[in-house]
C-alpha cells in the first residue's frame, strides 16, 4: 500500500497559506479519487481507498508542520508499509511558484516537516512531490512568507498547480516515479497574471 501525505498546519488560520499547499494538493487528490479523509487518529486526518485497483492511504498530519513525522511514523508502523511506498507532498521555497519537482531522498533544505519525517523514520528515502512557492527577496522574511496567504495572482494559478500536484502523485502510484517525472516535472512558472 502507498501512503501519500500532504504537509501543512491544521486550523482555519493557516488553511490558505503557502505552507499548506501540500494539504491543498492532497485534498484535491482525495476528491478526485473519492477518498474520504474522515478518520481522525494517529495524529492525522486520513482515509483509505484505491487508485486503479492499487490500495492507498491519504493523510494530513494534524500535529503542526514541525511534528509531522510523528503522525507519519504511527501510520506507517500501524499499516506496515515500506518507506519506499511513502509519498510526501510539500511546499518548496527553492522552486519558483508553479514549478513541480519529483524525487526520492535527498536533503530537506530546512523544511521542518521533512526534518520531522526523516527524524521519525530514520531515513530520507521516501518520495517527494515538491510544489514551488518561490521565496522572498529578503531571506529574513522566510518564516512570515511561508505563513502568508497566496497573492491574488498566485490564487488564480493555484487550481492548475494543485491539479498537477495531485495528478503527479497519482501517477507515481499507477505507473512509477520515472513516468511521473516525465509527465509532470516542470520548471516553468504556471502563472496567470491579472487580465487588463
Amino acid at each position: 500500500m502507498f501512503i501519500i501525505v500532504g504537509l501543512g498546519n491544521p486550523g482555519k488560520k493557516y488553511e490558505a497559506t503557502r505552507h499548506n499547499i501540500g494539504f491543498m494538493a492532497l485534498q484535491k487528490l482525495a476528491k478526485d479519487h473519492e477518498i474520504d479523509l474522515k478518520n481522525n487518529s494517529f495524529g492525522a486526518f486520513w482515509g483509505r481507498g484505491q487508485m486503479a485497483g492499487k490500495p492507498v492511504l491519504l493523510a494530513m498530519p494534524q500535529t503542526f508542520m514541525n511534528l509531522s513525522g510523528t503522525a507519519v511514523r504511527q501510520l506507517q508502523s500501524f499499516f506496515k508499509t515500506e518507506i519506499s511506498n511513502l509519498i510526501v507532498i510539500h511546499d518548496d521555497l527553492d522552486l519558483p511558484f508553479g514549478a513541480i519537482k519529483l524525487k526520492v531522498g535527498g536533503g530537506n533544505a530546512g523544511h521542518k516537516g521533512l526534518v520531522s519525517i526523516e527524524s521519525n523514520l530514520g531515513s530520507s528515502d521516501f518520495m517527494r512531490v515538491r510544489l514551488g512557492i518561490g521565496k522572498p527577496v529578503d531571506k529574513f522574511r522566510i518564516e512570515g512568507y511561508v505563513l502568508d496567504n497566496f497573492t491574488e495572482d498566485e490564487r488564480r494559478s493555484l487550481p492548475d498547480i494543485l491539479r498537477q500536484g495531485a495528478d503527479a502523485s497519482a501517477e507515481i502510484v499507477l505507473n512509477g516515479l520515472q513516468q511521473a517525472i516525465s509527465r509532470y516535472q516542470t520548471k516553468n512558472i504556471n502563472f496567470r497574471k491579472k487580465e487588463d
